[in-house]
């Protein structure tokens, strides 16, 4: 691959930029009339499959707010189809899995040798790449091993994790095969998103927040690392993200990240200086923010910027997605805030 001058990739690096790079979690999405459009007649995972509806959807954020990357349209729990799971989108309450993994024998029936079944989104990944012709870079992602696991085993979405953690504590030996075979799915996964074109991968650990810094340090992190270990093999930025670990910020930087996500519930300085600067960090506005009138939203917006200071590595995001319900005028606005600070 030929280098790409980008504001985004350089800021990975911890490189100075220009301006301070931004884009949005989740900004290929509901809140976009383009977006509801095409759901409007597609399923979730019909657009997901579909490289053509993929790329379009991936593509809009980049037309409409001109943002310093694209992330390609897919879901996290992709993966648990070709491992022999059956998944689908319930209206309104979102994915459920129809027969989760209980028992040794269900771990033990996990396919890993199935990931080309997911070349889909490698293919929704070149036609983005072919579309942008270097304009941005797109980024890839992968759910990170235990929100996998987590959906996996409960079947769903959950408040308590109570199935999750009964394995965790009740089976070690269970839980580590079934975390083994999870990262040895997702590596491959990554690794055949950066072959397709992806600049930069991020591991979302969107259900990390539901464990205890000890059980976190002790059942996933070795995971986490080695499959971030993993994808940085392919030389691309690797982004870490986890929701809800202001708790243990440190110990999730531990397993890895060239650049960490930062959820809103910490601030970003002190967030950065708890990992000795030791990565770039990403983020970290509140979605909600993003419905306040513009001038809360500017002094929100400098607050982050003037945290983060002028030390190169800052890219900035979200704490979270946006949600569906934002107005796309405040996410446009946000861009230009962005780029018309000077420190």
């Amino acid at each position: 691959m030929a280098p790409m001058n980008s504001r985004f990739l350089d800021a990975c690096r911890r490189r100075n930029t220009d301006v301070r790079p931004v884009w949005f979690m989740r900004q290929a999405g509901r809140y976009m009339k383009q977006y509801r459009d095409i759901r409007a007649k597609t399923g979730i995972l019909e657009i997901c499959k579909r490289p053509d509806l993929a790329a379009a959807v991936t593509l809009q954020p980049i037309e409409i707010l001109d943002v310093d990357a694209a992330i390609i349209f897919a879901d996290l729990l992709l993966p648990v189809e070709p491992m022999g799971l059956k998944l689908k989108f319930l209206a309104g309450e979102g994915p459920h899995i129809d027969n989760p993994v209980e028992t040794s024998t269900d771990v033990d029936s996990l396919s890993t040798s199935n990931t080309d079944d997911l070349g889909y989104v490698g293919e929704s990944i070149q036609l983005v790449t072919r579309t942008l012709a270097g304009k941005v870079p797109v980024i890839g992602f992968v759910g990170a091993p235990f929100t996998l696991a987590s959906y996996m085993i409960e079947g769903g979405p959950s408040k308590t994790f109570l199935k999750t953690k009964k394995m965790m504590y009740h089976d070690e030996t269970l839980w580590r095969r079934l975390m083994g075979k999870i990262v040895d799915v997702l590596g491959t996964f990554a690794l055949m998103q950066v072959s397709s074109g992806a600049r930069c991968i991020q591991v979302f650990d969107s259900w990390v927040g539901a464990l205890a810094s000890d059980d976190y340090v002790r059942y996933v992190q070795p995971y986490s690392r080695a499959l971030i270990e993993r994808i940085r093999t392919s030389s691309v930025p690797v982004i870490h993200f986890g929701t809800g670990c202001a708790g243990f910020f440190r110990e999730l930087h531990a397993a890895g990240g060239d650049v960490m996500g930062v959820d809103w519930r910490m601030n970003i300085d002190q967030a950065w200086m708890d990992i000795s600067y030791r990565s770039a960090v990403q983020g970290n506005l509140d979605p909600t923010a993003l419905f306040a009138p513009l001038p809360e939203l500017k002094s929100k917006v400098h607050e982050i910027l003037k945290r983060t200071g002028t030390r190169p590595g800052h890219i900035f995001n979200l704490g979270h997605g946006i949600l569906p319900e934002t107005p796309v005028e405040n996410v446009k606005a946000v861009v230009q805030m962005v780029r018309e600070f000077r420190p």
